[in-house]
């Protein structure tokens, strides 16, 4: 598996992460397909200055397939600034580790890059794969609260791992 920079050529798979009200369950719902275009052109942009991490998931045996997204950013929360991981992982890549191996490998690299800190992760409480993924790689779970993401309010469960002493 390898982790890649969003590219300009990835908005199909955007557009199958964001608009399938199946992968968007948990999140309130599917994104208008209007604007993946220009989402994927910011992203693009974040990407290449370096102030979010935004990486594609593509797999040894076919790095033409995507097999998700995860991304790490930070934004400011009650005046302090945080940082906070998500991913996606599409359906026939779900089950089989991916997502865990995905999110590993980019705490891997805040760990060794060292400007990122704390990391904290906000899953849907009924999202049990991505809980799942937390409690395996050693976030700490801090409590159950309510995330507003793209107009919605989301009941999550908040998560935290610090990457410099978490992680071996």
């Amino acid at each position: 598996m390898q982790l890649r920079d969003v590219q300009l050529g990835d908005v199909d798979a955007y557009v199958r992460m964001r608009c399938d009200p199946a992968m968007m369950s948990d999140l309130g719902g599917p994104l208008p397909r209007k604007g993946m275009e220009e989402k994927v052109r910011r992203d693009v942009r974040s990407a290449e200055s370096g102030t979010q991490w935004i990486k594609m998931i593509v797999l040894d045996e076919d790095p033409t397939a995507v097999a998700g997204t995860v991304t790490l950013w930070s934004h400011a929360e009650d005046g302090e600034e945080m940082t906070e991981i998500g991913w996606m992982i599409l359906p026939e890549f779900q089950g089989h580790g991916v997502g865990k191996r995905a999110v590993q490998a980019l705490l891997e690299l805040a760990r060794d890059d060292g400007r990122w800190g704390l990391v904290h992760a906000f899953p849907a409480t009924a999202n049990a794969p991505s809980n799942g993924i937390c409690r395996s790689l050693g976030f700490r779970f801090l409590e159950e609260r309510d995330v507003n993401f793209a107009d919605r309010v989301l009941k999550t469960k908040h998560w935290c791992i610090d990457p410099r002493s978490a992680l071996k």
